[in-house]
């Protein structure tokens, strides 16, 4: 059947895109520039650079109209509150001094002052700076960035579409500043920061504008009736504005819900929907409100945060049905593309077979030009293209790289007995304390330690032959021996090898693993210059063979004390790779789960009697809408438990999670049965430690009180401070003392200093409990 051209031309385009460059320039540019090898002008120049070749790559494609604006030199989130001029006190005189050093001081603090914190991007791992605002907060507006890369854009020729961070979302992303009530709304700003907007937006409709997207992701969660009156206020009123450019308000990540009827009556000329993520919700809650008549519909079908290619004949069959819903359909992935990769066609090492799977950035801008070309101009256009991709997408239905009869076998078989184990805590941790001997506030890492160049040097010679195997092993072990004979110094009481051997946390055992795939250039932003390779889900996964085993009982070998076995947990297996959308994600996540088993088991034969199993994306992986969560959990904690239960009451299971909000996963915590966890806390000033408190968790818990996201060193006054904080929340039995997160990222001068700060501040309050002054 050939599907008939759309009454208006629909037009191809996206509501953000990747900012680090094909071979991270951007990172490079900045991290030179904190370093002081790269100038201001040069970094500047950098952006300029690589904006202009986004640009580029978008119109190529086939994309009309380009975003601009959402390019970023570390967060989008931060950028908006330099915009409203919500630049923080402490933050201020260094500011004033330089621009470009205050914005770096916000993001990364310096020695004296503390950075903004840092959190997840409602269930995605791209980190963003938390706003701090209080009922003292002047707002002004500052639109010299968005309004020169919209003149950047308009330029070179293009057709661009600023890209603004929504009010409400601004202000439900916020906390209250340091100083401020726990109790204090940031929403209740809305009507002081309203002006602000509006005068942005009239600058960027003088400048050139005609449409700017105004992002509200979160309207995609659950909303009081307040938060959605609040929304309507806010378009009524931006939309009354005269002198503005004409308004898209886009959401993602899911279903709008109770929202959608909102913005459809708002006084905006359009909106933009997921259409991949929501289960067709979008699409039948938008005929139940009648459709937007007159408006402007971006329909995003094109998945914008995995990797798989598009079904073009279903997303062509959602299209079509949204034509009779709106005045004008366009075609957009479901999100900015700043979560994929950047090209497939740079990964080389790929099976061609697969690599006809994969869709990353530069390959889904092609798929919405095709769509659009097909329903703008009918079907015929396209067949070439829609014969190819049924071909493509049979090749991989067919495959037998994704299923492994002897995978399926296993997992079929666990019984509620495999996620138990064999002792309530309570008892076991009698077993654990006596067989350890720690002390009260046991102090340890979380497990990574620094990446030296001299790390990567030896990966990059081993990769380039100019080192064997023999060679590197060698250069390892000397690292593993540092790293030991530096915590015995400095005190530590449980140790770690420091994992010098792995790249990162998921790919190193995403690489040992049957059924996943690692790509070489598929990098993609987390936080600020951290980027990550997710590795890819193809098939069915199991484990060939011990993965971690022979590192960590080298470590043992070289010590008295307890050396940590570290792993990954199943759910941040899932939630840091691109996953399977062929299957359901409970069923992945029980084959990696007793995958890891097997390697547990291995560790604890080994001499292991301490093991990490590391969820920092237990929270993040959360669904926003809290009618889906409970059946997520169910499966993420029983992942969890079939990973760790096999052990010995007397070996001990610890977790760690990091940068995410805790409170509406305690009971989920709890469930996971660890024996400790350590979680982030010193950017949040313990807060996590008062929200187990409250909860009345049981376990031993380890709340962080060395920010590792700042290269700043904290005294042994503050880590003290912090830990003193703690013991109001978590009794002394209870309590460990540790960093927030992995070393990983951080200088060797500034992890001593911080490690011998955070031991000696254990054993000032360990003193001060012995003396009774506590």
């Amino acid at each position: 059947m050939t599907a008939k051209p759309a009454a208006a031309a629909a037009r191809a385009t996206v509501y953000g895109y990747p900012r680090q460059g094909q071979n991270r320039e951007l990172k490079k540019a900045v991290e030179g520039y904190w370093k002081g090898r790269v100038s201001a002008d040069a970094l500047r120049e950098t952006a300029v650079d690589l904006r202009r070749s986004n640009w580029q790559q978008l119109a190529d494609a086939g994309i009309h109209e380009v975003p601009s604006g959402d390019f970023s030199y570390y967060d989008h989130v931060l950028d908006t509150s330099v915009m409203v001029g919500a630049v923080p006190e402490r933050h201020r005189a260094v500011a004033e001094e330089d621009a470009l050093d205050g914005y770096f001081a916000m993001a990364r603090g310096t020695q004296d002052i503390a950075p903004l914190e840092m959190t997840k991007w409602f269930d995605t791992n791209y980190h963003y700076l938390v706003p701090e605002l209080g009922p003292d907060t002047v707002f002004t507006a500052h639109s010299a960035k968005q309004v020169a890369e919209l003149k950047e854009a308009l330029a070179l020729g293009h057709t661009a579409r600023p890209v603004l961070v929504g009010p409400v979302t601004y202000l439900l992303l916020a906390k209250p500043a340091p100083g401020v009530s726990g109790d204090f709304e940031p929403l209740t700003l809305l009507d002081r920061l309203l002006p602000v907007y509006a005068e942005v937006l009239a600058d960027l409709r003088a400048a050139g504008a005609e449409w700017v997207q105004v992002d509200e992701p979160a309207l995609v969660q659950d909303r009081t009736p307040a938060e959605l009156n609040a929304a309507t206020r806010a378009y009524r009123e931006l939309g009354a504005a005269t002198d503005r450019p004409k308004l898209l308000v886009a959401s993602y990540f899911g279903r709008l819900g109770e929202a959608l009827g909102v913005l459809a009556k708002a006084p905006v000329e359009g909106l933009a929907l997921d259409f991949t993520e929501s289960g067709g919700a979008n699409l039948e809650d938008l005929a139940a409100a009648g459709g937007l008549p007159g408006k402007r519909l971006v329909a995003g079908v094109v998945d914008g945060r995995n990797i798989w290619i598009n079904d073009y004949e279903k997303s062509l069959a959602t299209l079509g049905t949204l034509l009779g819903l709106a005045g004008r359909v366009d075609v957009s992935a479901s999100c900015s593309l700043l979560h994929v990769p950047l090209d497939a066609t740079a990964e080389r090492d790929i099976d061609p077979q697969i690599a006809r799977w994969l869709a990353f950035a530069r390959q889904k801008t092609r798929e919405i030009a095709v769509l659009a070309r097909g329903l703008a101009r009918g079907t015929d256009t396209i067949a070439a293209a829609l014969a190819a991709n049924r071909a493509d997408l049979a090749s991989r239905a067919g495959s037998a790289l994704t299923r492994d009869p002897a995978v399926r076998a296993r997992t079929a078989a666990v019984t509620a007995a495999d996620g138990r184990r064999s002792q309530p805590y309570q008892e076991r941790t009698a077993a654990q304390r006596a067989h350890l001997g720690l002390p009260p506030l046991p102090t340890t890492t979380i497990g990574s330690f620094p990446q030296t160049n001299e790390l990567r040097a030896a990966r990059a010679d081993l990769r380039a032959g100019r080192i064997d195997t023999a060679g590197y092993e060698e250069r390892i072990r000397d690292e593993i021996r540092e790293v030991l004979s530096f915590q015995e110094k400095a005190g530590l009481d449980v140790l770690v090898h420091g994992e010098p051997e792995r790249n990162d946390m998921v790919q190193y055992f995403a690489e040992r693993l049957t059924g996943y795939l690692a790509t070489q250039h598929g990098w993609v932003q987390s936080y600020g210059t951290r980027y990550v390779r997710p590795p890819v889900l193809a098939g069915d996964i199991s484990r060939p063979e011990p993965m971690t085993v022979r590192w960590t009982a080298y470590a043992q070998s070289l010590t008295a004390r307890p050396v940590k076995g570290m792993l990954t947990g199943p759910v941040t297996m899932l939630a840091w790779s691109f996953v399977r959308d062929d299957q359901p994600l409970g069923e992945t996540a029980r084959q990696v789960a007793l995958a890891l088993r097997d390697e547990v088991g291995d560790l604890e034969a080994a001499g292991t009697s301490v093991i990490q199993v590391d969820e920092p994306a237990l929270r993040e992986t959360l669904p926003l809408r809290a009618a889906d969560r409970d059946a997520y959990l169910a499966w993420a904690t029983e992942a969890f438990r079939l990973t760790t239960s096999g052990v010995r009451p007397d070996t001990q299971i610890h977790t760690h999670m990091c940068y995410a909000e805790f409170s509406d996963i305690v009971q989920a915590i709890d469930d996971l049965d660890a024996d400790v966890i350590s979680l982030e806390a010193a950017r949040s000033h313990m807060q996590v430690a008062r929200e187990l408190a409250a909860h009345g968790y049981p376990r031993e818990a380890g709340p962080g009180v060395y920010d590792i996201h700042s290269p700043r060193v904290p005294s042994t006054e503050e880590a003290a401070a912090l830990l003193r904080t703690g013991l109001e929340a978590i009794p002394a039995g209870r309590l460990w003392v540790n960093p927030d997160c992995g070393l990983k990222t951080r200088g060797w001068p500034e992890t001593r200093a911080s490690l011998e700060n955070l031991v000696a501040a254990a054993r000032e309050v360990r003193a001060e409990l012995a003396t009774g002054n506590g």
